[in-house]
Order: C-alpha cells, then sequence, then structure tokens
C-alpha cells in the first residue's frame, strides 16, 4: 500500500483532488463531492491532533482493533462499506473551499511523519506505527478518489 508520507503518492493523491469537479458525482454511496471532501479531511485532522472523537466502549473498542490491519492493507476496500456516524457529514462549505481544506490537510499530514513517529495512538483502532498511519490516510483518500472516478 502507498504512503501518504511518500511524496510520489502524495503527489498523486493531490493530482487526482485536481480532477475532482463541482459536478463530479459518485460511483456509489450516498455522499456528494462536498461531503466526500470534508468526509476525507475530518480523518487526517484527527490524525493530526486537530479534532478528536468519542472513544467507542470496550466491546467495540476490541473489534475496531481486530479489524484495524484492513485500514493500511494492500486490500483494496469495498464499495458501500458502512460510515463512522463521526465523518457523515450533512452540511459542507462550498466546493472549492472544501477542496482548498483537503488539499491542505494531504499537505501537512505528508510532511507529518515525525509526528507519529514511533508509534501513535489511534482513537478507536489502537496504536499505529508511523507506516500505519500513512498507509491509512492513503488508503481513506483512494477509496474515496475512486468512488468519485478520479
Amino acid at each position: 500500500m502507498k504512503s501518504i508520507f511518500e511524496t510520489e503518492a502524495k503527489d498523486e493523491l493531490l493530482n487526482r483532488l485536481e480532477n475532482l469537479d463541482a459536478e463530479s458525482s459518485a460511483k456509489w454511496g450516498k455522499m456528494n463531492v462536498n461531503q466526500m471532501l470534508v468526509h476525507c479531511t475530518k480523518p487526517i485532522e484527527l490524525a493530526l491532533g486537530e479534532s478528536t472523537i468519542e472513544k467507542p466502549n470496550f466491546l467495540i473498542g476490541m473489534m475496531m482493533k481486530l479489524v484495524a490491519p484492513s485500514l493500511y492493507n494492500d486490500k483494496p476496500w469495498k464499495e458501500g462499506l458502512p460510515t463512522a456516524k463521526e465523518f457523515i457529514i450533512v452540511n459542507s462549505d462550498g466546493f472549492n473551499t472544501e477542496k482548498d481544506k483537503l488539499k491542505s490537510k494531504i499537505e501537512t499530514m505528508s510532511t507529518s511523519k515525525d509526528y507519529f513517529e514511533p508509534k501513535k495512538k489511534h482513537p478507536v483502532f489502537g496504536t499505529f506505527t508511523a507506516d500505519q498511519w500513512g498507509k491509512s490516510a492513503y488508503k481513506h483518500l483512494d477509496h474515496h478518489f475512486r468512488q468519485f472516478g478520479v
């Protein structure tokens, strides 16, 4: 799996982001393009410690730790996976504003590998290495960019 910490992968993501426009439509799922942009920004903000989410109860937390490897392994996510309630987006700013926010967050995270060294706790999925954080960020963005055909 590529990593947001790799220059080539980061550049690829930014190029794909540039190929989105306000009329881009999803191949699957319920989000419109603005909602997807916000949805993709929120986990990066969470990773960078700029926001928080409620920690799951013990049982859910244990289940999340079991599925954590699917966040950074090489197997693409299936279309139409359910979205965590914290990342379901109802309102958004204009397309260009949300696109610029996501671009900025991709740039910030791509240069923040030291922040994740050697390991950093994810509030839901347990402790990740910097490598796992980088791969999970890439994989999430790749999933949604494929959802919108870029």
